[in-house]
């Protein structure tokens, strides 16, 4: 027997919840945009339907859930990805300076913070913003339409400017040789891989420089806490073997081929152990960043982070995030592989 979906088809949706979306569209003041009930029902659906997945939700965990969204960010979002103008003017007024802010911190951060290019990088996103129609024709598609109110708009827009400047670096970044001794194959590998390590400290890109102590965002040190705190726990659950490797590479700072040797194994083999390592230590993280964190040593429950204060997060770490990784692989040893007695 088929599952039943979780959150209804629209239609369905909209009759179960009428009364609810009524007093959510009152909520979100989407009539100063002059925005459609039946469209903001739409958002309200995609956001429960993105909580939920394949979960079961009772009526009323959906209505607590949709009673707690950022109505009004939400609403915003949907008269500007419908194109409405009044809302887009408020966008741009409200929005504009803050997008260019957070570009400057983010190219501050690689080194390569100017104010012209901090200006392109955050006009860059209005087109998509604005939505364009695949086929010239029909319904625009809008960015807008991947906000689902869990988070501020304002956080979200930095998450996605950030990940739009990884992205630019991406496709910049050159491809160098690795040293190879006694007449071996030379492979390549990114010379601003994602998520490198080098020496005690971990920094998250190659490229990361310390920004300014002043951080517009209250937020961002709690932010840095959890990630350190996920990684480290992340790392502790490691196989010794893993703990060794990372150990060999970032903290030693062996090469490919010089662990190759050591383990009888060919230098691309371990190239493609640790870049499995360092994939599964980012999705455990994320993981465990989504979930939350249950109260201890007197501090109370921390709650899960939604998927733009993630990518906040990991950009916030792009910056200033002086890990200490001998700390965290030898904290990993004793909880893992205890000494024999």
């Amino acid at each position: 027997m088929a599952q039943e979906p979780t959150i209804a088809p629209l239609d369905a949706f909209c009759a179960q919840y009428a009364r609810l979306i009524e007093w959510l569209h009152a909520e979100a003041k989407g009539a100063r945009w002059g925005l459609a009930r039946n469209r903001f029902a739409e958002a309200l659906r995609r956001s429960a339907e993105k909580r939920y997945g394949g979960a079961r939700a009772g009526a009323a965990e959906v209505e607590a859930y949709l009673k707690s969204l950022h109505l009004e960010d939400l609403a915003l979002a949907c008269a500007c990805g419908e194109g409405l103008e009044a809302a887009w003017e408020f966008f741009i007024k409200h929005f504009r300076q803050e997008l260019r802010a957070a570009a400057r911190a983010i190219l501050r951060a690689s080194g390569a913070g100017d104010e012209i290019r901090a200006e392109e990088l955050a006009d860059s996103l209005y087109a998509e913003l604005y939505g364009v129609s695949p086929t010239g024709s029909g319904r625009r598609k809008s960015l807008f339409e991947y906000f689902h109110g869990r988070s501020k708009l304002s956080t979200w827009l930095r998450a996605v400017l950030a990940q739009r400047h990884v992205d630019l670096l991406r496709t910049s970044w050159r491809t160098v040789s690795l040293e190879t001794e006694e007449g071996e194959q030379s492979y390549k590998v990114s010379a601003g891989s994602p998520s490198e390590l080098r020496g005690n400290k971990w920094s998250p890109h190659p490229l990361a420089r310390r920004a300014d102590s002043q951080q517009a965002d209250p937020d961002r040190e709690r932010y840095i806490a959890r990630l350190d705190a996920a990684l480290s726990a992340a790392i502790a659950r490691l196989a010794a073997r893993e703990r060794m490797l990372l150990a060999c590479y970032y903290v030693d700072q062996l090469t490919l081929a010089e662990i190759g040797r050591t383990l009888g194994e060919h230098e691309s083999t371990v190239s493609r152990q640790l870049d499995r390592i360092r994939r599964e230590l980012r999705e455990a993280v994320t993981q465990t960043l989504f979930r939350g964190a249950p109260a201890r040593d007197g501090h109370g429950p921390e709650p899960g982070l939604d998927e733009a204060q993630v990518e906040l997060a990991f950009e916030y770490a792009l910056s200033d995030w002086p890990f200490d990784l001998s700390r965290a692989l030898s904290k990993g040893e004793a909880a893992v592989d205890p000494p024999e007695k």
